[in-house]
């Protein structure tokens, strides 16, 4: 489904989520750019059909709470036709406090569903002392939001990750994977039943920090894989902004080169017929 209808910037049109957002300019025009950015990912990757019911993933993150906060802002502007459902997994994480997601949620009229599974035990059990969490944490993650998914109804779980994110798989993949791959926008889960989306690929982090500074969200740091140190994602991050520092725009060229493959010009036999030359 493409997206093209205008966008109202009559104040009548604000959801409550965004009540008591700032009403500067500034502000407005951040706003603006993280909905045109989100509404071309949308349309890029076909990635409505009118009448779904989407699970948003909430880990009470600046990204999730921007992607939730856009995605009800295009609901509400009757450019989103599909059901939301906000899901935060309680994953047992120490210190974990319990009551700010429900309770934001609930003050705002967001349909939500919060599900406890004591994941931490079973990652700090099983992950080597000084080895990443991250790998056995986000199977764990997928597989219970597929589950919750799959009994509320939803045809597609949808993730916070955003252009950044997206840049930084690539480079791993590129640096300790020997393959060119990135972060889907849009895919099939394997079990051939469920989309994943990601409606935020073309929207900046920097955007999204700003974001979620103005709107206040009650942030809740990870306990888990935010706390470790020397990941090499944290070392994929550091590169591509010195890249960005050193040569200001490289990170929009990189994510439009990703969408502008030459297989002639690369070296996969399996992607293009060299023989055939």
């Amino acid at each position: 489904m493409t997206l093209h209808q205008p966008e109202d910037d009559d104040a009548r049109t604000i959801p409550p989520l965004m009540a008591d957002a700032p009403r500067s300019v500034e502000f407005n025009k951040l706003r603006k750019r993280l909905l045109r950015s989100t509404r071309q990912a949308l349309d890029d990757f076909a990635m409505v059909r009118p009448g779904e019911k989407w699970l948003v993933a909430l880990s009470g993150g600046k990204d999730s709470y921007g992607l939730l906060a856009i995605l009800l802002d295009l609901q509400w502007r009757g450019l989103l036709p599909v059901e939301l459902l906000a899901c935060n997994l309680d994953q047992g994480q120490p210190n974990f406090p319990k009551h700010i997601l429900p309770d934001y949620l609930s003050r705002h009229g967001i349909a939500h569903r919060i599900e406890y599974r004591d994941t931490y035990s079973i990652v700090t059990e099983k992950v080597p002392e000084n080895a990443t969490y991250c790998a056995l944490c986000s199977r764990l993650r997928r597989g219970n939001l597929y589950r919750i998914a799959r009994e509320e109804g939803c045809s597609a779980l949808v993730l916070g990750h955003h252009r950044e994110d997206i840049l930084e798989t690539f480079f791993l993949n590129l640096f300790h994977g020997a393959r060119l791959a990135a972060m889907p926008p849009k895919l099939l889960n394997d079990d051939g039943d469920l989309m994943v989306l990601r409606p935020l690929a073309y929207c900046a982090e920097a955007d999204l920090a700003r974001f979620a500074e103005a709107m206040r969200f009650p942030i809740i740091p990870c306990d888990l894989c935010g706390s470790q140190a020397g990941l090499q994602r944290n070392a994929m991050k550091e590169m591509i902004a010195e890249m960005e520092r050193r040569m200001p725009g490289r990170k929009e060229a990189m994510i439009r080169a990703l969408a502008n493959v030459r297989p002639s010009h690369l070296l996969d036999t399996k992607l293009f017929d060299f023989q055939a030359l």
